[in-house]
């Protein structure tokens, strides 16, 4: 009979734990969680991959930038002028204002068909993407009418973005683009 008891009394207190465990996750479920919220690093950035994220629309925006310039306008150059800083912009400027001083025209568009996370290193707030753009629809002419594009260009070129986090107005700008060799492959 004491085995019996015994068993009665395991079995009261299992359920009883069982009755407890039951009644505190119903609480819980009806409690608000609180989600973990990631706290900004001192870039501005809460993680690698929101950086690369505004690294990649950065980008992607000076793509399409490039993709809107009408040479005889120089006023659709500033999109693309906005987009960069330091060495890529005085590039930029200077390609861009010699085309325009030359008459040239452009026609086609360039086209991202890979974008890739490099580095970031949130001590210095500079982010490097690799890139492909396919430039085989671009061409630029001379007043003329005849291509200007080297014969030797390839379709695709394997780009190395570097882009540095302004921390004043807390955006990426393009600080040098160039050629790169490695994966992903082009």
């Amino acid at each position: 009979m004491r085995v019996h008891y015994r068993g009665r009394m395991i079995a009261r207190r299992t359920a009883a734990l069982l009755a407890a465990t039951a009644l505190a996750a119903a609480l819980s479920a009806c409690a608000p969680t609180a989600s973990p919220t990631p706290s900004p690093t001192s870039t501005g950035f809460a993680s690698e991959e929101e950086a690369f994220a505004a690294a990649e629309a950065t980008y992607r925006a000076y793509v399409d930038a490039l993709n809107d310039v009408d040479l005889s306008d120089p006023a659709t150059f500033e999109p693309v002028y906005a987009l960069t800083s330091g060495d890529a912009a005085d590039q930029e400027r200077r390609t861009l204002s010699a085309y325009h001083a030359d008459d040239l025209t452009v026609a086609g568009q360039s086209k991202l068909t890979v974008l890739e996370p490099v580095d970031w290193d949130p001590g210095t707030g500079r982010a490097r993407l690799a890139s492909c753009v396919d430039v085989s629809q671009v061409d630029v002419k001379d007043p003329a009418g005849k291509s200007v594009v080297a014969a030797e260009r390839p379709d695709v070129q394997s780009v190395l973005v570097t882009l540095q986090r302004d921390a004043s107005q807390g955006e990426f700008k393009i600080i040098a683009l160039d050629g790169r060799d490695g994966q992903p492959a082009c």
